[in-house]
């Protein structure tokens, strides 16, 4: 029987880092969603997040059927155009992904108040982390 994990011992657990946005190409997917909330054409999209056609659509059909992302096709001048949107429930998630990195920041700011959270990290290596 596990023991029970007390507030402090789970502390740095940081459940919101959610698995499927802190993906590197999802997470700039959904930030250029979240920049445009109109929506972007899948080249535009794919241009922005320098990602190729099939990349960007796997990456797209996770966030799709995870609801974070709409998807539709349409016509415009005879050629195809595939539209990217965000959804209310996307965006509320990956807000709440980005409360929880702040959350990150805020507890390597605390070692020490005199230097900002990025010089404390650069003098770190793997065998040290």
């Amino acid at each position: 029987m596990k023991p029970k994990v007390t507030p402090s011992e789970g502390r740095y657990a940081y459940e919101g880092l959610d698995r499927v946005i802190h993906e590197r190409a999802r997470l700039g997917v959904l930030t250029c969603l979240v920049t445009n909330p109109k929506g972007l054409l899948f080249n535009d999209l794919k241009q922005l997040c320098s990602l190729t056609d099939g990349n960007l659509s796997r990456h797209l059909s996770v966030l799709e059927t995870e609801g974070m992302v709409a998807i539709t096709k349409g016509q415009e001048k005879n050629r195809p155009q595939t539209l990217c949107c965000i959804t209310a429930a996307g965006k509320e998630r990956y807000l709440q992904y980005l409360s929880t990195l702040e959350q990150v920041i805020k507890d390597v700011a605390k070692v020490s108040k005199d230097k900002p959270a990025s010089s404390l990290m650069r003098g770190l290596t793997p065998s040290k982390i």
